[in-house]
């Protein structure tokens, strides 16, 4: 049996929680109505992909290797902050409320602009100059 190392459990479930909290507070400013487009749930995700490129890219090309970074932030942060589930939902009630056009362009812009967004902060971290 594998042994797990428990403070890399509880980096993800703290990083989770905080993300979790962000993006409920985020969601609680809005009403979702399906017929308008989920903007809380839609920047969430894009600020997420941006959080994940830029920790991903920090964390394993620049800083130190550390056991509890990339769990506490990748991992456990930017996974309790983006909901592609509630995207789902969302997109689901378009349909559902016969907004067809608008649910295809909500999930294709959701995943093309969370792909871009992690290409370009990637790569923007790349470009940043690493001092000794």
């Amino acid at each position: 049996m594998a042994q797990h190392d428990y403070r890399e459990l509880a980096a993800v479930f703290v990083g989770g929680a905080l993300g979790a909290l962000a993006r409920a507070a985020l969601s609680s400013a809005a009403v979702h109505d399906p017929a308008s487009w989920p903007w809380p749930t839609f920047i969430v995700n894009i600020v997420g992909a941006i959080l994940v490129g830029y920790f991903t890219t920090r964390l394993l090309e620049r800083l130190p290797v550390s056991s509890y970074r990339r769990p506490l932030l990748g991992t456990g942060f930017c996974g309790g902050l983006t909901t592609f589930s509630a995207m789902q939902v969302e997109t689901l009630a378009m349909i559902d409320h016969g907004h067809w056009v608008m649910a295809a362009t909500y999930t294709t812009s959701s995943i093309a602009l969370g792909l871009l967004a992690v290409y370009l902060t990637t790569a923007l971290v790349r470009r940043v100059r690493v001092r000794p």
